[in-house]
């Protein structure tokens, strides 16, 4: 029984990194819309050419995506993108991604995978600018829209901070509320966002490949002295969450140049 994407059993990526990689491109091909639902994928011989692969690392990858329910192989017929319902997805404008994000967390539903107080690792710990002797409250959660889960969640909070919600708590309402009511005044944040693949632990709970590429969000938000108040480590599918950013032409000259468009927005965080 082949496992479509999103289902709870999913497939590894094909062995060899060269089937890996045509995997990912083909994938990419897919969910972007290169290679449309129901199209007729080049035959083997001619993707093996655009590709610069052989025929049996092509076949490794073609086999994955089989798997995944996303083509289907028949003789005579040939490689047809498999017509896929339509995934409910989250946009943001990443000059206003703060509020958006707080926004995302009432309009969509989280679930708590593990709740844990514990020392911090000592990048989170450096990073937050407390000692790794401070025991932080630890928490997993996955966030869902329309019952499927889109981002993985990974948050630490100082224990002073921590104990004044529950674990109950946690899983109902967004964190940044819950730091909110603990008194807690936001100050600043650092951001960075980059890209990963997904572990074996993360596909499971995301319903992908493992080895799938991934949104990486890190962010620290900060108190009025500076100290770390929360450690976010958030991972999305990138086919059903993306960032939007709206440029500007500014400038004269040999000086003019891009600026992004700050629109206004509460400065809030949340996950």
């Amino acid at each position: 029984m082949s496992a479509k994407l999103g289902d709870a059993s999913v497939s590894s990526l094909p062995e060899g990194g060269k089937s890996r990689r045509v995997y990912l491109q083909l994938l990419d091909g897919i969910t972007r819309g290169t290679y449309a639902n129901g199209a007729i994928l080049p035959g083997e011989q001619k993707l093996a050419a655009l590709l610069d692969v052989s025929r049996v690392t092509l076949r490794r990858a073609l086999d994955a995506l089989e798997g995944e329910g996303l083509i289907d192989r028949r003789a005579g017929v040939g490689t047809r993108v498999r017509a896929t319902a339509e995934r409910p997805s989250m946009a943001a404008d990443f000059t206003t991604l703060m509020p958006q994000v707080v926004q995302m967390g009432h309009e969509t539903t989280a679930r708590l995978i593990s709740f844990s107080y514990s020392l911090p690792p000592a990048a989170v710990a450096d990073a937050m600018k407390i000692s790794r002797t401070t025991n932080v409250q630890a928490a997993v959660r996955l966030r869902l829209i329309e019952g499927q889960p889109f981002s993985h969640l990974t948050t630490y909070v100082p224990e002073d901070i921590a104990q004044n919600y529950s674990e109950s708590e946690l899983a109902t309402t967004p964190l940044f509320s819950l730091l909110e009511r603990s008194g807690v005044e936001v100050e600043t944040a650092d951001q960075s966002v980059s890209a990963t693949l997904a572990s074996p632990e993360v596909a499971g709970h995301l319903g992908l490949s493992v080895g799938a590429p991934l949104l990486m969000l890190d962010r620290v938000v900060r108190d009025a002295n500076g100290r770390g108040v929360e450690y976010l480590a958030a991972l999305y599918r990138p086919d059903m969450f993306k960032l939007e950013m709206t440029l500007s032409r500014v400038g004269a000259g040999d000086a003019r140049h891009w600026e992004p468009v700050v629109k206004p927005g509460r400065p809030e965080a949340a996950e």
